[in-house]
């Protein structure tokens, strides 16, 4: 039997296939994941409405399919047809139920129905993508296999149990099931519960860590194709370069006040569920600065020669997902208060790592903050955000020693905020303008915890 690309969405009627989640010969229970599509940087897992035996894939990743446009065969499981193991084996097609156990073994009806449709699929389409093809590579020295389709099935597991590895951010290739045929269990998930120990620097300094053991680093003496989220970058990326002439301003910021600021409030926010991060204070003091200087909050319409003005601050945050770049917005910075922003960023921040961010949180954004200090750097030379006229890149936050205006030697929390520019709108003189007003929010934190009238 022939099954066609369902409706993916509204108004969607073609998108990229990213990545097969079956390969012929596999069998599938309703709602499992067939295939990992993506339609403008939103992720999508294809669920299962049959249970069967694929038989044959219909196209390659990297290629458009139109809904409606055949995907792949299958038999159905009653339709007389064997079930085909992974070892070339056969099986009676009853014995797929070990293999691909219903959820209501494992969860209840609800959790059941909230794994099986397209929406839910998102959420951990992106990161399952990611770890599975850095498995798969580990295991064959080829990362396309020669029929052009990925030789890396799901492993045996409940649907509640895929939504608590995706939580956890577990690939399952790499986990070992203790249940029936290899079935991963709750249980086989435990040793991931325990917290990893923090890193003693980052620690001190406050900066979240980014785990990097996620992405995938390639392997060596193979060959990549440019496909889903990694070619839309690699495509807005290249407009941004070929249409925005850059500048890069950098200067050093003093962050003392906020370094201490923050360690006063992370304990009674967070008993609030409100995780505050240094990235907050950055968002939040960027919004009070562009107010002070518009040009910088605007876009630029080309075909009308025009700059476009924005009186509406929309700052976009560039978050390192497992499968690429995405930079979701948090809207109307400058009527939001420090700690509903730090709560925006978790959630755009977790929904872009789990790959199931909405399009309109990809929408809209008139600047742009990107963070490298997580990972460890100090500084950047940002690519903006086309059509956006500026960005900002943060550091690291380190301790240096530095003289005060009496010439006294003490120590600072010191970190290095690298801008760039679109010299079309912006000359030197107005972005290091911007700069300074950034700047002078940060060495005086406490302005951005008062309404805009009293704050400045």
């Amino acid at each position: 039997m022939d099954f066609p690309l369902p409706p993916v969405g509204e108004g969607l009627i073609e998108v990229e296939l990213v990545r097969w989640l079956v390969r012929p010969g596999d069998a599938v229970a309703r709602g499992q994941g067939l295939a990992e599509v993506m339609s403008d940087k939103a992720s999508m897992e294809v669920p299962s409405p049959f249970a069967g035996t694929i038989t044959a894939l219909a196209a390659t990743p990297g290629t458009k399919i139109q809904v409606g446009q055949h995907l792949l065969s299958y038999n159905a499981v009653g339709d007389g047809a064997q079930t085909t193991s992974a070892s070339g084996g056969h099986k009676p097609p009853e014995a797929s139920s070990e293999t691909f156990p219903d959820a209501s073994s494992e969860t209840s009806p609800d959790a059941t129905r909230s794994e099986t449709p397209l929406a839910s699929g998102r959420a951990g389409a992106a990161a399952v993508a990611s770890t599975a093809r850095g498995a798969q590579a580990a295991r064959s020295p080829s990362v396309t296999p020669s029929n052009g389709h990925s030789s890396n099935p799901q492993p045996p597991a409940a649907p509640s149990v895929r939504m608590l590895a995706r939580k956890l951010g577990v690939d399952l290739t790499r986990v070992h099931g203790s249940g029936p045929h290899g079935r991963i269990l709750l249980d086989d998930l435990t040793p991931f519960l325990a917290p990893k120990p923090s890193n003693g620097v980052r620690a001190a300094t406050g900066t979240s860590g980014t785990d990097t053991s996620k992405f995938d680093f390639g392997v060596a003496g193979t060959r990549q194709k440019l496909i889903g989220l990694r070619r839309k970058i690699a495509e807005h990326m290249v407009e941004s370069k070929r249409h925005i002439p850059h500048y890069s301003y950098i200067d050093e910021c003093d962050m003392t006040d906020v370094v201490r600021l923050r360690s006063q409030l992370r304990e009674p926010l967070a008993k609030a569920g409100v995780k505050l991060t240094y990235l907050a204070f950055f968002v939040k003091a960027v919004s009070r600065a562009l107010k002070e200087v518009p040009i910088v909050n605007s876009t630029f319409d080309e075909a009308a020669g025009e700059v476009v003005l924005h009186d509406r601050y929309h700052i976009g945050v560039a978050v390192a997902a497992p499968n690429g770049l995405i930079v979701p917005v948090v809207k109307d910075t400058d009527k939001k208060d420090v700690a509903t922003i730090a709560t925006d960023i978790e959630r755009l921040s977790s929904d872009a790592k789990a790959g199931k961010s909405k399009i309109d949180d990809l929408r809209g954004s008139t600047f742009t903050v990107t963070s490298i200090g997580g990972i460890g750097g100090l500084i950047s030379t940002p690519i903006i955000n086309h059509p956006e006229v500026g960005i900002m890149g943060v550091g690291k936050v380190v301790k240096r020693p530095v003289y005060d205006a009496a010439g006294t030697l003490r120590p600072a929390d010191i970190v290095y905020l690298s801008f760039s520019f679109d010299h079309r709108v912006l000359d030197g003189a107005i972005g290091a303008a911007f700069g300074n007003a950034v700047m002078r929010y940060l060495h005086a934190p406490a302005l951005l915890l008062l309404p805009e009238k009293l704050g400045g």
